[in-house]
């Protein structure tokens, strides 16, 4: 058997076997199959897609090129979520402490930002002293101590899509369904989750631009965790523009830490407790979606998650100093608000446009080697159905560089559109 032969077979819009993606995976993993030529297999996925089977059989190849974690002996049921990935989504921070504070554990492993999509792990590393790379027995133990663990994808635990998701962010395949569910999936299998709540973004700032896309890929993930023993909800979520107001990785911890002390923006705060709902709910901590909102709401309000926060981030070697007291985060050099130059009802925040301008001011990667300008990115101040007066405040840029921060004044200012007449405020959910 060859990559070769593989490629081409994708290429020509063959449909792969169990062995070969078996082979492929294997190969890839131990350096025996060159990043080139996954390169080219990914490019033939991402034009010719593939059946749920091949899918499947690539989502459990990955989870089984390395360990899969066993937390049985650690807790009787441990609760995941994961977003399919958007612009201002800082999900993670709130949703899993509010959960743990709740008395359900949360152990995930979580990625970077791919393509105009932020990571949690690159908002997390913008707290000092943070790690991101904690070992399986790390993850246990700290599981069973704190009930709540955030960490990186560990090179123990489905490794190969560790490296293929490094590769998919600078090839051009991000988008590909196939491999935004495989991805997705074997890291949830690999990393111990018996339950597991999907959001699935939609619209321009999300991969799948449509409810149909999305719609499938949350049935795609939906079958394939069945397949492999685990109960999963997927939601269907906006994405058309950002979640919150903040997006760039300290800017978007010091919105979440806002939002624990029950604070924060409207949207945001109320996406966080309809996920945390859910996964109270799939770990049978709530007995309907009333219940796990009314517990959610009450650890939000009496303070139980943001203690939770700061039980996380200390007992993974982050300075809560930080959160006690978060001016302390770096702050950019240039700091520009850029107002309306007319009245009117705002129609459009496109969040693809300020997903890639935030890319563009160092708060994302446009190739794998590149760093993060933890600092830097964009507070947005209105929301589609909002009315606006010429004068008001649209969006504030957090830069590091001059001609950056022109730039960015330019792309931000095409994201949004204005009607002369009321316009509908967008859905949290579909």
């Amino acid at each position: 058997m060859r990559a070769t032969d593989i490629i081409i077979k994708k290429r020509d819009h063959g449909e792969l076997t169990q062995e070969e993606i078996e082979f492929f995976v294997d190969g890839f993993t131990k350096d025996e199959i060159p990043d080139y030529q996954v390169s080219a297999w990914a490019m033939a996925v991402l034009l010719n897609g593939m059946t749920a089977r091949e899918t499947t059989d690539l989502t459990m190849a990955m989870a089984k090129s390395g360990q899969i974690l066993d937390l049985s002996d650690v807790v009787d049921i441990n609760v995941d979520k994961h977003s399919s990935g958007g612009v201002g989504d800082k999900t993670s921070l709130v949703v899993m402490p509010l959960v743990a504070a709740c008395g359900l554990p949360c152990g995930k492993m979580s990625g970077r930002g791919l393509g105009f999509s932020g990571g949690t792990i690159d908002k997390l590393e913008s707290i000092p002293g943070y790690r991101v790379n904690l070992t399986v027995k790390e993850f246990k133990r700290q599981l069973a101590k704190h009930g709540i663990v955030l960490t990186g994808q560990s090179q123990d635990l489905a490794p190969a899509d560790g490296k293929l998701y490094k590769l998919r962010d600078v090839t051009g395949t991000v988008e590909s369904l196939p491999l935004i569910a495989s991805s997705i999936m074997s890291k949830k299998i690999a990393s111990g989750a018996n339950a597991i709540v999907l959001d699935v973004k939609v619209g321009r700032g999300a991969f799948m631009k449509t409810i149909d896309k999305a719609r499938e890929l949350g049935n795609l993930m939906v079958d394939i965790g069945k397949l492999a023993g685990r109960e999963v909800v997927a939601l269907l979520s906006d994405m058309n523009q950002p979640l919150g107001e903040a997006v760039g990785n300290s800017l978007e911890v010091k919105e979440a830490i806002d939002t624990l002390h029950g604070r924060g923006p409207t949207d945001f705060r109320e996406h966080c407790l309809h996920v945390s709902s859910h996964m109270l709910v799939l770990g049978h901590k709530a007995i309907n979606l009333k219940a796990g909102r009314v517990m959610a709401e009450q650890a939000l309000a009496s303070g139980a998650g943001f203690e939770k926060f700061r039980e996380l981030v200390s007992s993974q070697g982050g300075d809560v100093s930080f959160l006690d007291d978060p001016e302390k985060f770096p702050k950019a050099k240039f700091v520009k608000t850029v107002v309306s130059p007319r009245d009117g009802y705002v129609s459009l925040v496109d969040a693809e446009v300020i997903g890639v301008a935030s890319v563009n001011l160092g708060a994302g990667r446009a190739k794998k080697t590149d760093d993060i300008d933890h600092a830097v990115g964009f507070i947005i101040h209105q929301k589609v159905g909002n009315t606006i007066k010429k004068g008001q405040p649209l969006f504030t840029v957090h830069a590091n560089d001059a001609k950056k921060l022109d730039a960015a004044v330019n792309d931000v200012t095409k994201a949004f559109e204005y009607s002369t007449k009321p316009f509908q405020p967008l859905p949290l959910f579909y």
